[in-house]
């Protein structure tokens, strides 16, 4: 048996507060172990030949939405504070593929993280923030972000604003609907209209480069997007894309139309290329992926069958049931073989009664501008049969970003993991 450890500035920096990391190791034994906290280890992780997991960091906390500078800093979003601060800078000062230096900065906790045209843009549940960086994108000072927009809604519910940037100055946000079905108080009955879409329930626009914004000055871009976690910009569609979170139970107010299986196993989770107007058709509808049909919701005199929506987009990708995408990234890179360039990763969140699948990445291949049928890319963070569990969740993954050399990087907010996904042929 042979453990090698790569350590790193040796008790100072362990002083310094990278007690939280186990840093890059070597194992020739299935039955090794490692001093740390580790839930899953990365030779678990299933991938595609060629491809290999490697966990950079364990135990950060909640650790949300992630970016990767052109120097290979990496800046997490924790939703949660850690020692007062909001977002982690992780450093490889040597290059040799370790993490030797952490810093903790910004007292706001939130989940979008961007880096696009010298800003680390960065939000909590209320506002919008960016950091100016050097040409290296690297901060310049991390004490005085500068707040684009502020008063956002947060109801506490669904609030996480995810962050998208295009290329003519315009940033876009995310504000999850804070009621599940817009229904009222107690009631099956849905909210006729559903009063909720003029401040939440969408994706709204703003400056990307003007400080002092209010949510007055936005405009609301796309509705009916009932909580799009994952926003990203493509660059080669010119386009914004979300993934879409769906509604929940049915069969709580409707069992006449929908038995509980049914119930657990729709609506779809759904994925959007948005231009600025479209409505995806929360709450008044929503996306059956087994009939492949815009079905309208019961609150609104649906049974499970009835079809409505015209004037709603359809979904470019349709998922299973409560997956939970939380992440989307176009990879653009070269390191990986050439069936990924240019198609997306979609970090999943949590599971799918219906394939007994989840916790998970998965990728969804474009071609001609056309997404493809999508496929399991990175799989078992969950560290447990989900058909037969046998112990608890693992890790569930929520970030996605790529690095400069076109690695791919994914978060967890249970384990607080960072892993990282190289290839070699």
């Amino acid at each position: 048996m042979q453990i090698q450890f790569k350590q790193i500035a040796g008790m100072v920096a362990l002083a310094a507060g990278l007690s939280s990391f186990y840093i890059d190791k070597t194992v020739d034994d299935k039955d090794s172990t490692f001093s740390g906290k580790v839930a899953v280890e990365a030779k678990d992780i299933k991938l595609p030949a060629g491809f290999s997991a490697k966990i950079l960091g364990t135990d950060m906390g909640a650790t949300r939405h992630i970016a990767v500078g052109k120097n290979g800093d990496i800046y997490v979003k924790l939703s949660k504070l850690k020692d007062g601060k909001g977002t982690y800078l992780l450093r490889d000062k040597n290059g040799d593929g370790v993490i030797d230096e952490q810093k903790l900065f910004g007292d706001f906790p939130g989940t979008g993280m961007v880096i696009k045209n010298g800003y680390l843009y960065s939000s909590s549940n209320k506002a919008i923030y960016r950091y100016k960086l050097n040409d290296k994108e690297e901060i310049i000072d991390f004490e005085k972000p500068e707040k684009i927009v502020e008063g956002l809604l947060d109801h506490g519910r669904d609030n996480a604003k995810s962050l998208a940037l295009d290329n003519n100055a315009n940033i876009y946000v995310t504000i999850g609907s804070y009621n599940d079905n817009c229904r009222e108080t107690g009631s099956g009955k849905g909210m006729s209209p559903c009063t909720i879409l003029d401040s939440a329930g969408g994706i709204w626009k703003f400056k990307a480069d003007k400080a002092g914004q209010t949510f007055s000055d936005g405009v609301r871009y796309a509705t009916g997007v009932k909580n799009a976690v994952g926003l990203n910009w493509d660059n080669k569609s010119n386009a914004l894309f979300a993934t879409v979170h769906g509604r929940g139970k049915f069969d709580d107010f409707y069992p006449q139309y929908y038995t509980a299986k049914q119930s657990a196993e729709l609506p779809a989770e759904t994925m959007y290329q948005l231009k600025e107007g479209d409505d995806a058709g929360w709450p008044y509808i929503y996306y059956d992926h087994i009939q492949k049909k815009k079905i309208l919701a019961p609150e609104y005199g649906g049974d499970g069958k009835k079809t409505s929506g015209e004037k709603a987009i359809n979904p470019v990708a349709a998922f299973p049931a409560h997956l939970g995408p939380n992440a989307l990234m176009f990879y653009t890179g070269s390191m990986f073989p050439a069936k990924y360039k240019n198609g997306a990763f979609i970090a999943f969140h949590s599971q799918s009664a219906e394939l007994h699948k989840g916790y998970m990445v998965a990728f969804v291949p474009f071609v001609n501008g056309k997404a493809g049928k999508w496929e399991i890319f990175a799989d078992n963070f969950a560290g447990t049969d989900l058909v037969k569990p046998t112990g608890p969740i693992q890790h569930r993954p929520c970030g996605l970003a790529q690095g400069p050399d076109g690695a791919l990087y994914v978060t967890d907010d249970l384990n607080g993991t960072i892993f990282k996904i190289d290839y070699k042929k």
